[in-house]
């Protein structure tokens, strides 16, 4: 009896630390130096809510990238801010665009998936990834996952997880802010020449 007591015991605490382990890193605002240009979309199946977009195209607006699958309970608790953020500075130059990456095979049908962004109310742009090619592109792990893209088409900052909802709105604020121009996006370290 002892014995069993011991191992239920180790067995819960190999859980902990394993779980302690594996739990997202924080994210947060990359240092300026550090900062990397953002890929392309690659590889999306289907483009909902919206045409398909380049983030090329989108350079002089801040891109909100939020990696996320319709049956993933932290997404689904994570999706009212990025639809709140969506709709409150769509008209100040801030694109959001969430990257459907299925968990499971029967989140790949795209009927399912536009199910959801019915029920879900979800008017932002959604890409269905299907191969993982944007995912990958971003060295991604994670649901959700949040990507802040400045104007001039860097990853400036990102979340994993759930939380961190205010910390994420001020930074959306503060690169809405920053003034941009053509040539800036041209400059090599991103700054205007």
């Amino acid at each position: 009896m002892k014995l069993s007591r011991i191992a239920i015991g180790a067995a819960i605490a190999a859980s902990v630390a394993a779980l302690t382990f594996a739990a997202p890193p924080m994210g947060g605002d990359t240092p300026t130096g550090a900062a990397r240009a953002a890929p392309e979309f690659q590889a999306i199946d289907t483009w909902l809510n919206s045409p398909p977009l380049k983030l090329e195209a989108l350079r002089g607006q801040v891109v909100l990238v939020d990696f996320w699958t319709y049956t993933c309970i932290n997404c689904l608790n994570h999706l009212p801010h990025v639809k709140e953020w969506h709709e409150k500075y769509k008209d100040k130059g801030l694109t959001v665009v969430g990257v459907h990456t299925p968990e499971f095979a029967f989140e790949k049908s795209t009927r399912n998936v536009k199910d959801a962004i019915q029920r879900l109310q979800i008017k932002h742009a959604v890409a269905q990834d299907n191969s993982y090619g944007t995912w990958k592109a971003f060295n991604n792990q994670y649901w959700p996952a949040v990507y802040l893209i400045d104007k001039q088409g860097r990853i400036v900052y990102s979340h994993f997880g759930e939380g961190s909802y205010g910390t994420t709105e001020k930074k959306i604020q503060a690169l809405l802010a920053e003034p941009w121009t053509a040539s800036a996006a041209n400059a090599p370290s991103g700054k205007p020449k």
